[in-house]
């Protein structure tokens, strides 16, 4: 059975990482100020990675299928309804994203990171919105 209070808990992560990244951040200048790079960087590896986490719960618990990498895990979400395909590509490349971050595959290209925080942010929050309402 879904762990109620762990999806509650991963959930309320990624709302306060957005929350803190809309109230803190300053995207615009990361390219000169180490430390808001650090923080937008950091910040949104959190939220991902909650998100991530929350996936690999559901999709666990609810048997949806094996996924092969962490990217899959919102297709198989979509393919259970619990998230739209649109919605999915996003977590998609958000997870390549968070990838890039935590284990260096790539240079990480500040443009990228300027338009998760200034543009992304909502679909972290639709993700939440989505799991509450299949979840309950």
């Amino acid at each position: 059975m879904t762990d109620p209070e762990l999806l509650a808990k991963r959930l309320a992560v990624i709302e306060t990482c957005v929350h803190q990244l809309r109230a803190l951040a300053r995207p615009d200048t990361i390219a000169h100020d180490i430390r808001e790079r650090r923080f937008v960087e950091h910040t949104l590896q959190i939220a991902i990675q909650a998100a991530l986490d929350v996936a690999s719960h559901v999709v666990s618990d609810r048997r949806l299928g094996e996924p092969r990498t962490n990217r899959e895990l919102f297709d198989l979400l979509a393919h259970d309804a619990w998230i739209t395909e649109a919605l999915a590509d996003s977590l998609r490349k958000m997870v390549w994203f968070r990838n890039v971050l935590v284990h260096g595959y790539d240079d990480v290209d500040l443009g990228v990171v300027r338009d998760v925080a200034a543009n992304r942010l909502g679909d972290l929050l639709a993700f939440v919105t989505a799991v509450r309402e299949r979840a309950s």
